[in-house]
């Protein structure tokens, strides 16, 4: 039996920027898809150990104040400060709509075309309007000299199905798109 403690998988949800005004409010960076977990009342991780509370947000201004920092001379000590949140808490705030996945269920998962595993997804990496799977590509096709990496829009006709329980993304294109790599 292992004596670590659980400690819960982090996710960077924001950064907390310089104060502004009088009272102690805080420019917001926001880092996710789902500001609806930007809420008063909202605890939050601080750079992956502390927690703080949300006392105040501004959406318009995009500022937020945190719970017991009134003043910028005790805020401005959070100045670059990242916010996180867990897994599990994201996925009991956040709402998908079928057929939407959180990009951490998408990490890891084998990449796979017509029966051959074209590698696993590193990274989601966002361009313009679109969301690319960074792949690592299999070690197998690399020693028959394929690129070491390859990005794939994840959107189709390139992505046929994603299945997060079975951690397999299966597509279409993907061995064209490796070897014009």
């Amino acid at each position: 039996m292992s004596n670590q403690s659980h400690k819960p998988q982090l996710l960077h949800i924001a950064t907390i920027g310089k104060t502004v005004g009088l009272q102690g409010d805080m420019k917001l960076h926001i880092k996710s898809d789902f500001p609806e977990q930007f809420v008063k009342g909202a605890a939050f991780y601080l750079n992956k150990k502390d927690q703080v509370t949300l006392s105040d947000i501004n959406y318009e201004r995009g500022l937020v104040k945190l719970q017991g920092y009134t003043t910028p001379e005790t805020a401005k000590r959070f100045t670059n400060a990242k916010l996180y949140t867990t897994y599990e808490k994201t996925r009991e705030t956040c709402q998908l709509e079928d057929g939407e996945f959180f990009w951490f269920d998408i990490i890891g998962c084998s990449v796979v075309e017509n029966g051959v595993v074209l590698g696993v997804v590193k990274e989601i990496e966002r361009m313009a309007v679109a969301d690319y799977l960074l792949i690592t590509t299999d070690d197998e096709l690399q020693a028959k000299g394929q690129p070491k990496s390859f990005l794939i829009p994840y959107q189709p006709p390139f992505i046929e199905q994603t299945d997060i329980e079975n951690k397999k993304i299966t597509v279409s294109g993907g061995i064209d798109i490796l070897e014009a790599s």
